[in-house]
């Protein structure tokens, strides 16, 4: 049998109540109304002493202390009178106030509390004495001060007293005129959080004190009954237990049932309305920073717990404090997630308060109904489905979709709001009768003072009692109103379950399973990729990404995953287990033959509310009735208005041995627990040791809750020195992972295995790191200026340098100058053509300071916060490999740094700070595009040099040239190039990375032709540099013939000399200078083998483009005409075993040979010889003489080479190419032209060629403009 000591059994563990302790006499509250110096602030010193706070202590609790729970007095007395003691007179309103809270420990594990606030008369004289002499001070000390201008905030009320718009009128106490009340609080502490059960608990018991009549029993009774003979309900039963005036029922649910909850979401819809609660709740499954800020501990609390349950089945991980006390304001210094609720008095102003994260940070001011969202936070997949249907379950229950507006004939449920928009938590709520209107009325309120006057001593309260219509009115219809609550309750959160585990259908699918045991895998299992992340997001619809890749790297996510793979070896987690039994009900549902109008609706949401209805008035079990106990004659005293000293000898179970013989009998109906509390189920199969690792591992992780029974300044200074080891750790972790995965991304390019990085995925690391970087230079700040700290102390810096040094040459490229279309001076241009041609001494250098970037970020115009300078500004660095060496140029002004940081910050724990800027240096390994591809819309400068070549002078040309450069994005269409100029600089949006360039001219003059080696392309703000190499002819009668050439561009990777530019280009060899006259270029005779390999590789690149995500794929054009593309690999195929090779030396170009096919396709089109051939091959040939005819047509400035390049992109894009080349092998001219040895002349070469490019056909080729050059076909 279980005894009613035993932990998990009991209803509730403590009893505690708080106020004032006579003994200490009025204490101020040291932490109420004090800067962080300790000082008195201007602000505290104008109040009266009324009005100030006063320490509240622990007056008593029963038991003394509980082994599973033991008693934590300071956090309890805190958190049950947050504010401290507040003092009354008996002319001002005196209502009771009912708040709950949460202790959470350093393993994660929760206690619930609940307070009930009343005021009570002080009959202590000394405490009397106290408060006139304090009014006596206060009095003098404002004689002493000439004007009320010190006090500006004495000329309005505050918020807890009278109309706001009536002038403040100073509170006085007088000791032999007024009588003094304080506020005191009565508590259950219990294990589970039933919370209406014990606010109705409590509110009874304060009614029982309350009335001039004495209770049927003393107070002892009913506070014993709950403490040792109310057991806790099974899972998925009922409890009924009585009360001081009446019967308390508290439901549990089962273990296939959502986690108990007994708060009303109702009101947070109504505080905040729909579209707020949703973003809100973006904001906690993205594990963002989030502040509630509110006059009413009720509503924090409310806020708090609800956001927390309709996260189910996740949890939050992180910092999670409803009620933050005064003693833990600096926690909103904490550089982790948190969600805190921070209680104002009403004379605070917002723009006052120094929140250090506001890039990331989700500012929820209830009171005004107001939320103010993190920047750039990604919306929750179908946002808008989600609003309807919320709203179609809000409006059917008569809940109002506008925040701050209550609905006609319901409550508000617990939460008072005045009409100035000031909250209050009264107990006693119901619904809007005539007996509140009655009450509330001015008029009755008159005719009742008079008839007082008269002798009739009755009131509305008391009328009404004796009445038990009204009364049982009141009382059904408060049942109904709690009744729709908890079916609302269970409806929304079906709703909110339903679209995660849509979003998430089919996750069990990418959990990677281990290999190992328990043990090796929870000491490995931060080496290891517990999740197929790239596989999942693959596998998601594009709309999702934005918000799926942040969410899947979230704590709570990989908390999930976790265990999942723990049920490998123990009990599955009871919330993965509700989990993963809605996903299948959703699959079955919809795999289903039953037609659903939306099926990503809930199917569920009416089974759920008639399941509540149908247990609402079911109860399971009785509780013990409370009983008289083994009390001395004398003792259990009732004074009305007077909560009664409890005696201990009769309110500790152990010293009165539970000998009660109704606690006996009732003894063999206590129940066993059925399963064990704790938020960690998974991990408690485990051995002690590997137990208290998880926990001592889970603290060095995050710092889990402030602990708040030791707040002095060593435990202070450990906290934040905590939190620069947890920001080193996660630095540490954020570089490598982005390391490793780009790693991984570009050894695909090298052919060592597959991507694991996405560009969303990419996209979603930087921006993780970009919130990591703005909450290290969060931490620590002495005072908050904008939203952005980094941009912030940017700015700063930027200002101090710019007052050292004003140079003007400081902004030669920045791009807020100017760029047009300019040649070089003559001289210039002689002395550049006179020196040795290094490419790269042709560029100007470019200033790579932290100031320079900054000026280009600041000319970008889409760019409007701080926060977004911020991001842009670390994007550009990352790109230009400069972060840490920027970060490093930022730091060491230490002049600068003191200025703004405490001696505690990070940025000034210099052993870290070089650790820090050590792991941003391993991002220099590999190559970010983060600020090219996400700023699409930015002008960007860009400077062009032009290399000629030096032999045949071929230098200069008297035509008219123009260039058409392309990147992944767009293309610049024709510029004219002036004559004469080899360089010159040009804006354009964003062209992306760049792909193409095609140059030439129009062949006029009396030297038009040209030779140009190469050209290079520089972006002025990411300073790439991208190399077009040529080495081909421009003109009439020499080379093709061509007048014009399409360059496929290659970023250069770092300076390299002279000669490895020559060498490194992704032209095609064959599409440089073969045949200048009167020289012989060497050239590479590949082997059959070879070429066959090579079209394969080819082709399989072109597969593989169109098997990745259409944002990642990059430019198709490289694949198809750059080195070792498609056009060159079907070059080596038409040039190999050629016959008249030996005697037209290098002079043969493939289009000669395309062009001898064409004569002879349309001779045979002509005569019968060519009808016999089948319909297909008719088409077939048809079609390439279609294409050559109008390439030939096209453009006389084209050469054969551009011709046979253009000729192939047009058979790729329309599937052609695998139907010309058996007719092209099946010519005469094939025959006579190439050696029997030949690529085309041998069968099965001629048949892997047909069938590889077959594979071609199910992929849409679209071909860029810079490839069409303008033909329309």
């Amino acid at each position: 049998m279980s005894e009613p000591g035993q932990a998990g059994t009991r209803f509730a563990d403590y009893f505690v109540v708080c106020g004032l302790d006579v003994a200490s006499g009025l204490e101020p509250d040291q932490l109420q109304g004090k800067n962080e110096e300790g000082e008195e602030t201007a602000h505290n010193l104008q109040l009266t002493p009324l009005e100030r706070s006063y320490n509240s202590k622990v007056l008593a609790h029963y038991p003394d202390n509980v082994a599973w729970n033991p008693f934590d007095e300071s956090a309890v007395g805190m958190l049950c009178l947050p504010k401290g003691l507040s003092f009354r007179t008996e002319n001002e309103k005196r209502e009771t106030r009912f708040h709950s809270f949460i202790i959470t420990r350093e393993d994660g594990s929760r206690t619930y509390g609940t307070s009930f606030t009343f005021y009570e008369k002080v009959v202590d004289k000394q405490i009397c004495e106290a408060m006139q002499t304090l009014f006596a001070m206060h009095k003098a000390e404002l004689s002493n001060r000439q004007s009320r201008t010190v006090f500006p905030l004495m000329d309005r009320t505050p918020p807890e007293i009278g109309d706001e718009n009536e002038r403040y009128v100073p509170r006085t106490y007088d000791i032999t005129s007024d009588v003094l009340y304080v506020t005191k609080s009565i508590c259950l502490i219990t294990p589970l959080p039933f919370i209406q059960a014990c606010k109705k608990f409590l509110a009874q018991l304060y009614e029982a004190i309350s009335s001039p009549s004495q209770p049927p029993l003393p107070v002892e009774s009913y506070v014993y009954n709950v403490l040792y003979e109310v057991p806790l309900p099974p899972p998925g039963r009922s409890l009924q237990f009585n009360g001081a005036k009446g019967s308390v029922t508290c439901h549990r649910p089962g273990a296939n049932e959502l986690p108990l909850f007994d708060f009303h979401i109702r009101e947070m819809f109504t505080l905040l309305g729909v579209d707020s609660v949703l973003q809100l709740w973006t904001c906690a499954l993205l594990e963002k920073h989030i502040l509630l800020y509110s006059q009413d501990y009720h509503r924090l609390m409310l806020l708090a717990e609800s956001l927390s349950v309709l996260l189910f089945p996740f949890s939050w991980q992180h910092v999670y404090v409803p009620i933050l006390p005064a003693s833990l304001l600096h926690f909103l210094d904490a550089p982790v997630p948190y969600i805190m609720g921070l209680h104002h008095s009403g004379r605070d102003d917002r723009s006052q308060l120094q929140l250090p994260h506001e890039a990331s940070l989700c500012f929820v001011d209830i009171d005004k109904h107001t939320v103010e969202l993190p920047e750039d936070l990604p919306q929750f997949p179908k946002k808008l489905d989600v609003l309807q249907e919320i709203s179609e379950i809000l409006v059917r229950s008569n809940v109002p979709l506008e925040p701050g507006m209550n609905p006609p004939s319901r409550s508000d449920s617990g939460c008072h709001l005045s009409d100035d928009g000031r909250t209050g938590s009264p107990a006693h709520t119901s619904t809007l009768s005539k007996r509140d209107i009655l009450e509330s009325s001015e008029a009755i309120a008159k005719i009742t003072a008079i008839a007082q006057r008269m002798g009739v001593s009755h009131t509305i309260s008391d009328i009404a009692k004796s009445l038990p219509e009204i009364a049982g009115f009141e009382k059904k219809a408060k049942v109904d109103q709690d009744l729709e609550d908890m079916k609302l309750n269970a409806a929304l959160r079906e709703i909110f379950l339903h679209r995660i585990a849509s979003l998430l259908l089919g996750y069990e699918s990418f959990v990677i399973q281990p290999n190992g045991d328990l043990e090796s895998w929870f000491s490995n299992r931060e080496q290891m990729t517990n999740f197929d992340k790239a596989a999942f997001l693959s596998d998601q619809p594009d709309v999702y990404l934005p918000f799926l890749s942040p969410f899947i790297e979230t704590q709570m996510f990989a908390t999930l995953v976790d265990n999942k793979i723990m049920a490998n070896w123990e009990p599955i987690d009871d919330n993965l287990k509700i989990f993963d039994a809605k996903i299948e009900n959703i699959k079955s549902s919809r795999n289903s033959h039953i037609r659903m109008s939306n099926p990503d609706r809930s199917i569920m949401v009416e089974i759920q509310e008639r399941a509540i209805t149908e247990k609402w008035n079911k109860v399971d079990h009785m509780a013990v009735h409370p009983h008289l106990l083994s009390m001395k004659i004398g003792q259990g005293r009732h004074e009305p208005g007077f909560f009664p000293e409890l005696q201990p000898d009769v309110m500790c179970y152990e010293s009165s041995g539970g000998n009660n013989r109704y606690t006996r009998r009732n003894m063999r109906q206590q129940w066993r627990r059925k399963e064990r509390m704790t938020q960690h189920s998974q991990h408690l199969a485990m051995s002690t040791d590997q137990r208290e690792k998880y926990i001592q591992e889970a603290r060095s992780k995050l710092l889990r809750q402030p602990k708040l029974s030791d707040m002095s300044p060593a435990v202070i200074a450990q906290t934040n020195w905590k939190f620069v080891e947890g920001l080193l750790k996660e630095c540490k972790v954020k570089t490598k992972r982005m390391l490793v995965e780009k790693m991984g991304s570009e050894a695909v390019e090298l052919g060592h295995g597959e991507t694991s990085l996405r560009g969303m995925e990419e996209n979603t690391l930087i921006a993780s790191l970009c919130d990591l970087l703005e909450r290290i230079w969060s931490h620590g700040l002495q005072t908050k200026q904008g939203k952005s700290a980094l941009w912030s102390h940017l700015m700063a810096y930027q200002e101090m340098e710019e007052t050292r040094d004003r140079s003007p040459e400081s902004s030669a490229l920045s791009p807020g100058t100017d760029y047009n279309l300019r040649p070089p001076s003559p001289m210039m241009d002689r002395r550049r053509r006179s020196k040795s041609p290094d490419p790269i001494s042709l560029l100007p250098a470019m200033k790579q300071t932290v100031v320079q970037d900054m000026r280009s970020i600041q000319s970008m115009k889409e760019i409007k916060t701080d926060v977004g300078f911020a991001r842009t500004w670390v994007r550009l660095s990352i790109e230009k490999k400069m972060l840490s060496a920027h970060l490093k140029e930022l730091l060491a002004d230490q002049e600068l740094l003191k200025s703004r940081y405490k001696r505690y910050a990070f940025l000034r724990s210099e052993e870290e700070r070089e650790q820090f800027l050590y792991h941003l240096l391993s991002l220099n390994a590999v190559d970010y595009f983060c600020f090219t591809n996400c700023f699409t819309a930015t002008v960007i400068p860009y400077r062009v040099v032009i290399v000629p070549s030096r032999k045949f002078n071929a230098s200069t040309t008297t035509a008219n040239p123009w260039m058409c450069l392309a990147g992944e994005m767009s293309d610049t269409g024709m510029i004219q190039l002036p004559k004469g100029a080899l360089e010159m600089t040009f804006e354009h949006k964003n062209l992306g990375l760049l792909t193409t360039l095609r140059i030439g001219h129009d062949n006029s003059g009396l030297m038009p032709k040209w030779m140009v080696e190469y050209i290079l392309v520089r972006n002025e703000v990411t300073g790439h540099t991208y190399k077009f190499q040529c080495g081909r002819w421009l003109g009439k009668g020499v080379d093709d013939g061509s007048l014009e050439r399409l360059l496929v561009g290659e970023l250069l990777r770092k300076p390299v000399d002279t000669e490895e530019l020559l060498k490194k280009c992704r032209t095609p060899p064959g599409s440089r200078s073969r045949s200048p006259v009167g020289i012989d270029i060497p050239k590479i005779r590949l082997a059959l083998p070879q070429i066959q390999e090579m079209v394969g590789d080819a082709v399989n690149n072109i597969v593989k483009h169109f098997y990745k995500p259409e944002k990642e794929r990059g430019s198709l054009t490289l694949l198809l005409c750059g080195e070792n593309g498609l056009v060159e690999s079907l070059e080596q195929v038409f040039l190999y075993g050629f016959k008249s090779s030996r005697l037209f030396r290098n002079k043969f170009f493939v289009w000669d040979f395309i062009g001898k096919v064409f004569t002879y396709f349309q001779s045979i089109d002509n005569d019968e010889e060519g009808a016999k051939d089948s319909v297909q091959v008719r088409q077939s040939r048809k079609s390439l003489c279609r294409l050559v005819e109008k390439i030939n047509a096209h453009s006389t400035s084209m050469g054969k080479d551009e011709k046979f390049k253009l000729l192939v992109c047009l058979g790729a894009r329309d599937h052609l190419l695998d139907q010309w080349i058996p007719l092209i092998v099946a010519t005469p001219v094939t025959l006579s032209m190439y050696e029997e040895t030949s690529f085309l002349r041998d069968q099965a070469m001629v048949q892997f060629l047909v069938s590889i490019l077959q594979s071609l056909k199910e992929f849409n080729i679209l071909l860029e403009s810079s490839i069409m050059s303008g033909l329309d076909v």
